[in-house]
């Protein structure tokens, strides 16, 4: 089996040593040695080090890779939407087998992949796009094809759990928790696509697409990300017996005319210190999978890197060069529910608002007038002098809120009329809660 690796940056390089080093095993697992047809790469002259392969084997033309004959599978681990669909749209319609981590992309046009696999009778497996080397996806789209799976709630993107993670222990701000991540190499130089939740945006929608049997994209998932959070709202979630995590959910169910739909959204909230995903520390990824038959399953393991990554890659290698060998494809896309996408105001969740007021007479009553105009229960209420300080009568005092659930709009909609209120100070945060607190 002859493969053309489009990439060979901390990943590419990673597949080239494994499948130098498991050489022998590769080939019993398949049936059939793994060579490598080609590499294309940006520039040729890079210094690669010590990476046992032929330099002779690099190549800046990836089309022209892509298209010779003796190609059999496609590995793509490039990332970004353009070159890289024109790529494997190439690869699949002529059917030849492609292996990606590009979640960007899948989240972007899977459908275009999907149908090109279709066109051209290829395979197309991505199990590296989501949480590195954990076993995730061909779970979803395999094992339990047999169940329905109503909720998927995962830790997904390492960069911003160990953030979070930093914040939590050490009582740091987001700027000095970020600072640390990228001294250790854990955050980008540029960490946008990561704190501000992109990345677990396009793993949101990869996610909710095999759970449900419906094509997301990422331009149906709500995102947000953790450059709002605080110390505050850290020690907050600490007294309540919290920590706060960057979420992916995706969800079935009912909207308010009774259709069956999905939500699909990401953004920080607090969850209970009992909850699974709640241990899930440093830059480690976890996936806690809610079925019927099965009932709740977790996925837990290093999300990130280049050898846990280049592990999922030739998993996928393995299982689409056996397929070819024995003249079979794996399963097409399993798309056939087609459900709409339910928008973020419908959601329910719940909120945790903290709120700078008057220190005066009547302000509770007034405030909890508010959340009863919009239908919004309140749970609990905490309430005390202004920063934390001493008790005593002062000018303004601090008041927190955790709601029952609600539909997000209305919870959305509390928070602008309290905004304002003239007994409102300031609304110091926002944040949803999950978990079942």
């Amino acid at each position: 089996m002859r493969l053309a690796l489009l990439g060979c940056g901390t990943v590419g390089s990673e597949v080239v040593r494994l499948l130098h080093e498991q050489a022998a095993d590769l080939a019993a697992r398949i049936g059939a040695p793994l060579e490598i047809a080609g590499i294309a790469v940006r520039r040729l002259g890079r210094d690669r080090g010590d990476l046992p392969v032929d330099p002779a084997l690099f190549t800046t033309d990836a089309l022209g890779l892509i298209k010779r004959d003796d190609v059999d599978v496609v590995v793509e681990v490039v990332g970004g939407i353009e070159p890289a669909r024109g790529w494997l749209v190439e690869a699949l319609r002529a059917g030849k087998s492609v292996v990606t981590a590009n979640k960007a992309l899948l989240a972007e046009d899977g459908a275009a992949l999907h149908d090109a696999a279709a066109e051209g009778g290829g395979d197309l497996y991505y199990e590296a796009s989501v949480a590195g080397a954990i076993p995730l996806l061909r779970p979803l789209r395999e094992s339990l094809h047999g169940d329905r799976i109503n909720r998927v709630t995962g830790i997904v993107n390492g960069t911003t759990n160990f953030i979070l993670s930093a914040m939590d222990a050490t009582g740091a701000g987001f700027a000095e928790a970020l600072e640390e991540a990228t001294e250790l190499g854990y955050a980008e130089a540029d960490p946008t696509a990561d704190v501000e939740g992109f990345d677990a945006a396009a793993k949101a929608a990869i996610l909710a697409s095999l759970a449900f049997h419906t094509r997301v994209g990422a331009a149906d998932v709500h995102r947000e990300g953790i450059t709002e959070v605080t110390a505050a709202d850290v020690a907050s979630a600490k007294a309540m017996g919290c920590t706060i995590k960057l979420l992916c959910i995706a969800a079935r169910g009912a909207d308010a005319a009774g259709r069956e739909t999905v939500s699909v959204r990401v953004h920080p909230a607090m969850i209970p210190l009992g909850h699974p995903l709640a241990s899930v520390g440093d830059a480690f990824n976890a996936v806690f999978v809610e079925a019927e038959a099965a009932g709740p399953l977790m996925f837990y393991g290093r999300g990130a890197g280049g050898a846990p990554t280049a592990s999922a890659v030739l998993g996928d290698v393995v299982a689409v060069s056996r397929n070819r060998l024995a003249g079979v494809r794996s399963a097409s896309e399993s798309a056939y529910a087609d459900l709409p996408v339910r928008p973020m105001g419908e959601a329910l969740t719940r909120y945790h608002i903290s709120l700078d007021v008057a220190d005066r007479p009547g302000v509770l009553a007034a405030v909890a007038g508010v959340f009863a105009r919009h239908d919004v229960s309140i749970a609990t209420v905490r309430q005390g002098p202004a920063g934390g300080g001493a008790a005593g009568r002062g000018e303004d005092a601090d008041l927190v809120i955790v709601t029952h659930v609600a539909p997000d709009a209305a919870l959305a909609a509390t928070v602008r009329e309290l905004r304002g209120l003239d007994i409102v100070r300031s609304v110091a945060s926002v944040l949803r809660v999950e978990g079942g607190l």
